[in-house]
């Protein structure tokens, strides 16, 4: 027995050890415990119900590096069914951790789950959040690092700090009203508030900003530098990034270092993640404003809705005061295409492994699949309304995806997602994209809506090769980055304008591509892609143990009634009863079909 150590401390330590599927064994772990409750807040001066992890809004910051296993332990004191997604996180051949509809059955209230993950090959700023039932708009997100293992060097001095900044359009409304609201085709609006780490705005103007409201202060000393990691986890708001007076140095996003350019501002679209090296080399007369301010509105309504903070010097001689650093104009969106195409991979950095990141040539690839997808306006749908990719509103099956394929379930889904929109009516189906693994893909997101959507793929990082305005055609090529495009997981795409990413299919699972902006995605824009290995793959990351069965796998669910310190969902012990249901369910979705 270990010295000081209960020993009922050291028998849940072993079990869970004991519980972790051997291919994440040989790296560091982590352990983390979370409560998922309901917390009252005040971010914008009234007191509402927000979803916070351990007490906290934002949840805490997860400080990891390149190769950790993850073990994060989630209770779920909601009132309703509960997911976390780790926006970003590739989950190498392990998409059962991945957090969504299409890859896990959900946490029903008052249960707990463990995710168990490994960050494998991967650096860089990310973010978790609640995927189901519109609960971002309530919080429930926070912060990842992946920090560099010490045999790799930043390709930048060793910053003297870490700030994390969350910035989004808030809502005075719960999440239960606004995702009625959606369905019902009631429009979003104005946002109440844009806050910053939670908080709303510091009171720059006494006509607009009303008295009482708390907002964030950044503590800084002078001279030295920062390394600032900005997420928007927002809603569907583009939101302007600045500071008073200073020079935002982007060093990287999203799992990518880039090639460090100074911005005065950053348009940071829903869903992405930026890091930039910020120094502290003014004469602090005063505080400065750190600004988070919407992007292409154009209603006067907006005009009060600018997130602001306070940046502070310990030698500062008083407070902020006077007008906010003006943002770019408000409707010059080839101003923020051409910064977007400003953002380059740092080639000859090292990352995750020594090698640079630009020993990978995506551009002397070639192609295997292409895939032209476009969304549109929301449309009535069998009477209620919906948002579509290539004219399909997906619709998620009481099955997970991955539960379906590994128990082979017939008619859950279908490989028939068309690679162009078809001359057809619209319609709801869980049609899937057939990946090719190891091959190459070419995907071109076409925006036919009105505003500006961004889109995410789980389980990779692709390269951003292309963007511009009108429609999309085979000659486009020509104007593709093959050389530098950064490598990262969420792109936007700005409206009447094309996207066109590169995606290497080395990542076997099946993974969710998705609209970012939370009413889109609510209503049906996103996908599957399914990329199976033919080949048997020992690494390959095998069902949980402590895997929650729902939909027509619910009857292999037992009670989780007894469960207090960790996750351990129970099978039914007997295998013979196990293959007589697995039969039944394959009879039936035989006879269905």
């Amino acid at each position: 027995m270990l010295a000081g150590v209960p020993f009922s401390c050291l028998f849940f330590f072993l079990s869970l050890v004991w519980l972790l599927p051997g291919s994440l064994a040989g790296d560091p772990y982590v352990f983390f415990d979370w409560t998922v409750s309901y917390v009252s807040a005040s971010p914008l001066g009234v007191k509402q119900q927000v979803i916070g992890i351990n007490g906290k809004f934002p949840g805490p910051v997860l400080n990891l590096t390149t190769n950790w296993n993850v073990v994060v332990n989630v209770k779920n004191d909601l009132d309703e069914p509960l997911l976390i997604t780790w926006n970003g996180i590739q989950h190498r051949k392990n998409s059962w951790q991945d957090g969504v509809s299409g890859t896990n059955c959900p946490i029903p209230a008052g249960w707990n789950w463990t995710y168990q993950f490994q960050v494998k090959d991967q650096i860089g700023s990310f973010f978790y959040f609640p995927s189901l039932s519109f609960q971002r708009a309530a919080g429930g997100y926070g912060g990842m690092i992946i920090n560099n293992r010490e045999v790799i060097p930043l390709p930048f001095g060793l910053p003297d700090g870490d700030v994390h900044i969350f910035i989004g359009d808030w809502y005075s409304k719960s999440h239960k009203e606004l995702r009625k609201d959606v369905e019902n085709g009631v429009d979003l609006g104005v946002p109440d508030g844009i806050l910053i780490n939670g908080f709303g705005p510091y009171r720059y103007d006494q006509a607009l900003i009303p008295d009482g409201i708390t907002y964030q202060i950044i503590n800084v000393e002078p001279g030295k530098t920062y390394r600032f990691r900005v997420h928007n986890v927002g809603i569907s708001t583009s939101l302007n990034f600045r500071i008073q007076n200073h020079n935002l140095l982007l060093v990287e996003t999203e799992g990518s270092y880039t090639v460090q350019q100074n911005y005065s501002n950053m348009d940071i679209h829903v869903g992405q993640s930026y890091s930039f090296l910020v120094t502290m080399d003014q004469n602090a007369s005063t505080d400065y404003y750190i600004v988070a301010s919407p992007r292409f509105v154009n209603s006067s309504d907006w005009a009060k809705v600018t997130g602001v903070a306070v940046l502070h010097y310990s030698n500062s001689q008083g407070p902020a005061s006077g007008p906010l650093p003006d943002p770019p104009n408000n409707y010059d969106t080839y101003f923020s295409m051409n910064q977007a195409r400003s953002i380059r991979w740092n080639v000859s950095a090292g990352a995750a492994r020594p090698n640079p990141q630009g020993s990978f040539k995506y551009g002397q690839i070639t192609v295997t699949d292409v895939y032209v997808i476009q969304n549109r306006p929301p449309e009535l749908i069998d009477g209620k309304l919906r948002t579509t990719l290539n004219g399909i509103s997906y619709l998620p099956p009481t099955t997970p995806l991955m539960l379906a394929q590994q128990f082979k379930i017939p008619g859950v889904y279908k490989f028939d997602f068309p690679n162009k929109l078809m001359s057809r009516p619209p319609k709801l189906d869980t049609s899937l994209i057939n990946g090719t693994f190891k091959g190459f893909m070419e995907i071109i997101f076409q925006n036919n809506d009105t505003t500006i959507q961004s889109y995410h793929l789980d389980g990779y990082a692709f390269f951003v090769v292309g963007m511009d305005f009108g429609v999309w055609t085979e000659n486009s090529r020509g104007t593709y980055n093959k050389w530098d495009g950064v490598a990262r997981c969420t792109t936007q795409v700005f409206p009447g304008a094309w996207t066109a990413i590169l995606v290497s299919l080395d990542n076997a699972g099946i993974w969710n591509l998705r609209a970012q902006n939370l009413d889109s995605w609510y209503l049906g824009q996103e996908v599957y892609l399914s990329v199976v290995n033919p080949e048997i793959d020992t690494t390959e990351v095998p069902l949980p143990d402590n895997a929650i069965y729902c939909g027509l796998l619910s009857p292999l669910q037992k009670n989780q009634a007894q469960r207090i310190d960790f996750s351990g969902a129970e099978s039914i012990p007997d295998v013979s009863k196990t293959i007589f249901f697995l039969l039944i369910i394959s009879l039936i979705g035989t006879l269905v079909r």
